[in-house]
Parts: C-alpha cells; sequence; structure tokens
C-alpha cells in the first residue's frame, strides 16, 4: 500500500475537481440531462422482447398519447367529484399519473416520494433527493420538489416538525391551484398529515376511488401496452415450463419466472403463488424449497408486474415429468378450465357485475368450501376495481356496477376438493370490446390434463 499518497486523494489516484468555482449549476444541469437520456424508460426494453413484440406482431404503443390520456382521466374524475387535486402516494397511482419510476417497491413502504395533481393547474412531483431525472421523459410533469419524508426512520420523535413542513408545501398548492377550493383526494395518509391538513384548512377525501375510476377504462395505447405485456410474461412462462423436470424445487423454478420477466425490462412479482403436487390443495401456498415430483401437479399465478408497468395476472397448471395423468387430475382440470369458458363467454358490454356473477358457473359442491375468493377482478398497472365474488358470498356493502368497453377483467378458477391431495389454478385476461370480449392471454393449457 502507498502510505504517502497526498491528503484528500482516493487510493493513488489524484482527486481532480470536477467543476472550476461558479460552474456548479451548469454541471449539475449537465448531469440531470446525461441521467434522463439514460433513463431505463427512454432506453427501451431491449432486443430480446423487441424481437418477440415484432413477431406477435403488436406495434409500439405511443407513450406521450396514453401519458395524456390518463393525466385527462385523472382530472375528470376530480372534477365529477369536486377536489381542487389529488395527492398521491401509491407508486402505482403515481405510475399511472406520470410514468415515472423510483424504487417502486421501497416507496410502497417507505412514503418518500409522492406527486399532487392539481385538477387546474400543474402536476408537481415530490421526489427522492436528486431524483429530479427519472420524470424528464414523462413530458407531463410540470415541477419536480424534493420530498418531505415524515415517516419515523427519518423523523424520529421530530415527526410533528417535519409534518407541519411537509403540510405547508401541500397547503400552499392547493390555495395556488385550487381556485378556492380547499378539498383535495389522498390516497394514502397517517393520521398526522390528515389533522395537520385540516389544521390549515384542507379537507381531504378517498384517492383509491378517484384513481381506480380513473384506471378503469383503457386506452388503445394502454392495450397495446398490456398486449406486449402479456406476450414477454408468456414467452418467460415458456422458458419455466422448459425448466420444470422432475426434482426442480419450487422456488428454483419460480426463479425462471423472475428471471424472465427481468430479462425482459419487466419489474418485479407481486405474490408467491406457486405450488406443488399436495402443496396445490388447498391453494394460496407460497413456493417452498420443496421438490417437484414426477406426476405431480405444479399451479401458479403470475401477478406478474412487466414492461410499461402493466400486470400480466395469469395462472396455468402444469404436470410435471413425461408420465399420464391419473383420472383425478384430469377431472380438476376439465372442471376448472370448463368454468374459465363459461365465465369469459358471459363477459359482454353493458353487463350488470351482480347478473354476471348471479350467471357465472361456480366449483362443484366437494370443491366450493376451497373455492378461490372471487370470479372475476380488474387489471391493469395492478390488481384494480371491481373485484366480483361468487354470489354466495355477495353481501348488501358488495358494490354493484356496469361492464364498459375498455376495462380489462381476469377470470379467476381454482378446483380442489375440500380434504383432497391436489387441485388446479387456471386464470385469463379478458378485454372487453364495444361488441364482446377478446382472450388476451394465448397460453396453452395442458393438454395432457385436457384428456
Amino acid at each position: 500500500m502507498d502510505s504517502a499518497a497526498p491528503k484528500g486523494s482516493f487510493g493513488r489516484h489524484r482527486k481532480i475537481m470536477p467543476f472550476v468555482p461558479g460552474s456548479i449549476e451548469a454541471l449539475r444541469d449537465a448531469s440531470r440531462r446525461k441521467a434522463a437520456d439514460l433513463n431505463q424508460h427512454v432506453l427501451g426494453y431491449g432486443a430480446t422482447a423487441e424481437a418477440e413484440w415484432a413477431a406477435a406482431g403488436i406495434a409500439a404503443p405511443d407513450l406521450a398519447e396514453m401519458r395524456k390520456y390518463r393525466l385527462e382521466r385523472i382530472r375528470t374524475e376530480l372534477r365529477r367529484r369536486g377536489y381542487a387535486g389529488a395527492l398521491l402516494y401509491d407508486p402505482i397511482n403515481i405510475r399511472y399519473a406520470t410514468d415515472s419510476t423510483n424504487m417502486q417497491l421501497w416507496v410502497a413502504h417507505n412514503p418518500t416520494r409522492h406527486c399532487f395533481v392539481a385538477t387546474e393547474g400543474p402536476v408537481v412531483l415530490f421526489d427522492y433527493f436528486s431524483c429530479e431525472h427519472l420524470s424528464d421523459h414523462s413530458g407531463v410533469v410540470d415541477e419536480v420538489r424534493p420530498a418531505v419524508s415524515w415517516m419515523y426512520l427519518y423523523s424520529g420523535e421530530l415527526t410533528e416538525q417535519k409534518v407541519r413542513r411537509w403540510a405547508a408545501g401541500i397547503a400552499d398548492l392547493v390555495r395556488e391551484h385550487g381556485g378556492g377550493n380547499s378539498r383535495i383526494a389522498v390516497d394514502h395518509i397517517d393520521p398526522e398529515g390528515a389533522e395537520e391538513l385540516a389544521r390549515r384548512g384542507i379537507s381531504i377525501g378517498n384517492g383509491e376511488a378517484v384513481m381506480e375510476n380513473a384506471r378503469l377504462v383503457k386506452s388503445p395505447d394502454e392495450i397495446l401496452a398490456m398486449r406486449r405485456v402479456i406476450v414477454a410474461c408468456e414467452a418467460a412462462m415458456g422458458e419455466m415450463e422448459q425448466a420444470l423436470k422432475p426434482g426442480i424445487s419450487e422456488n428454483e423454478l419460480w426463479a425462471e419466472l423472475h428471471r424472465g420477466n427481468i430479462a425482459r425490462g419487466g419489474e418485479w412479482i407481486e405474490t408467491r403463488l406457486l405450488a406443488s403436487g399436495p402443496r396445490t390443495n388447498p391453494w394460496f401456498q407460497e413456493c417452498s424449497s420443496r421438490l417437484i415430483e414426477a406426476g405431480d401437479l405444479v399451479a401458479f399465478d403470475t401477478d406478474l408486474i412487466g414492461p410499461y408497468g402493466f400486470c400480466a395476472d395469469l395462472s396455468r397448471t402444469w404436470l410435471c415429468g413425461d408420465v399420464k395423468p391419473t383420472d383425478e387430475q384430469c377431472d380438476l382440470f376439465r372442471i376448472a378450465a370448463d368454468q374459465i369458458a363459461h365465465n369469459t363467454e358471459l363477459i359482454q358490454p353493458g353487463t350488470a357485475f351482480r347478473d354476471l356473477v348471479d350467471r357465472s358457473a361456480v366449483p362443484p359442491g366437494d370443491c366450493f368450501p376451497i373455492r378461490y375468493g372471487v370470479l372475476y377482478h380488474g387489471v391493469g398497472l395492478a390488481d384494480e376495481y371491481p373485484t366480483l365474488p361468487h354470489a354466495d358470498d355477495w353481501t348488501s356493502d358488495t358494490p354493484d356496477g356496469v361492464i364498459e368497453p375498455g376495462m380489462v377483467l381476469c377470470v379467476e378458477s381454482y378446483i380442489g376438493r375440500l380434504g383432497g391431495r391436489e387441485g388446479v389454478k387456471i386464470e385469463e385476461q379478458i378485454l372487453v370490446t364495444g361488441t364482446g370480449n377478446e382472450k388476451l392471454s394465448t397460453y396453452p393449457l395442458d393438454a395432457r390434463l385436457l384428456g
């Protein structure tokens, strides 16, 4: 080791000042431009994904138009409900409003990033320190400010002081752009924040209601993006199925889906729902170190957030190994496949939620006690409104509504006998069209189990 290195140097390399006095702002601007040009959303999703999308004949979405469409959906909903703006903390909602990302899973449980969308005014993104470049590509963010985070991790016992500073900035925006209206929608907020905003004359309402209704109907560009995500997801599923051999662990098999998603520019997977053999009944076992055996059923639910931030929520059940399925396995699989086919056909624009549920096929009596919790649910950037239960589970506080063109629904089935050894999970992703529906998911069912 060179013990004679001069003070202020790094190892053997002389420290070189990267700027001259007075040039800090110019260098900061240049750094921001460089980082913005190298943003993942600017660079795109890579050769593998692009080749697969080209082979599938799916055009690229117009992202600028998609972002404008989303912002107008939010503002239309804010006007309808009489709000001056929306304060958003959920990273999925921020993605919808700005199409920008930053440590999505981390900020989901560490509220250090938020966004204010004025009904008649700017979109102001409050981002993590030195992250202004992460939204320069969006074209809909008017201003980036440093976020004031008052979570205990940062504020400790001084939370009250930080909340006051945070609320002052929000209240100023509402006064400046609210036109005298002091009502805002907020998706997630702790009591200290709600109380401080109220003290400053700001009343808050349900931001989740605003955002779920804004996200409900997809634009043509959003549907293109979703089609691409499903292609990427199903390509990763194909790699996963190729890896399914006796002796592989559930965790190792699940890792293949993660690898395929990330390799194609995807973002994360929401759950760990993969099980094999006796762990498929009842459902909702998280994947484990269990070694998969020949003759096992292997069931999984992708819950995958892929390129463009869209969700591909598909389920399949495969038979492991070069073996013949049992009669019981084929029987369970046929019940699930028939339920999915019947319930998909029922999806039509103008159908009331309750009517759809009442006419849906349900598991037989010996399978019904461990049925899947819902028959249908919305999907977009994640699982979304509405969620439609079985008719037996419909209660006085279950919301009704109407199926609309542009909605995307997932159709769910889990079939396993109460006390049985195995179960089958199938799920398809369905676009509601002006005249009926279109199945967006295309991955084939295991032909051996179909019989």
